[in-house]
């Protein structure tokens, strides 16, 4: 069987640290991710999906995300039961998250980012993460050329394989 449930959204809310009775770090926060509904008007519904994490993972969370940023959450779906205040049996659906993942740039929010064009997750900035030229090292010619010649579009640069090339590894 499988249980693997993959999210991208907001946080709607700054997440918080708390601890269980047996001091095991624990952070709910919830995600707003969009679902595009089908229609003719291509409209967007918005699922706001509770989250929670444990441990390592939680004060992970609460130290590095923010209310409003975008978060990608790999995790396995859990039901539980319990008793509200008034003695009422509730359901909660939560996704357990296993990790949780930065989904943008550190200057996104002040627009820094690049968007994809034309692409499904237009909300989705991409990230831009500092090279090794940027860091004090040097960053071989074939691999600086790369990204220019794939971010305009022009794939001269790449050549294509035959099916019958017997050094495929498939």
């Amino acid at each position: 069987m499988l249980n693997h449930a993959v999210l991208m959204g907001r946080l709607t809310a700054a997440p918080e640290l708390r601890y269980t009775t047996s001091n095991i770090p624990v952070v709910s926060f919830t995600l707003a991710v969009n679902r595009n509904y089908g229609g003719r008007d291509r409209q967007n519904n918005t699922d706001f999906i509770d989250i929670v994490a444990w441990r390592q993972q939680a004060e992970f969370v609460s130290k590095y995300f923010n209310k409003g940023q975008l978060v990608a959450v790999e995790g396995s779906i859990q039901t539980r039961t319990y008793q509200d205040r008034n003695g009422n049996n509730r359901k909660a659906v939560e996704i357990v998250a296993d990790r949780v993942h930065f989904a943008e740039g550190k200057n996104a929010q002040s627009g820094g980012d690049r968007f994809i064009p034309d692409s499904p997750y237009q909300d989705a900035p991409v990230p831009s993460f500092a090279g090794p030229e940027e860091r004090g090292g040097s960053m071989p010619a074939s691999a600086q050329a790369a990204p220019q010649v794939f971010e305009s579009g022009n794939f001269s640069a790449y050549e294509e394989l035959s099916a019958d090339d017997d050094d495929l590894p498939f």
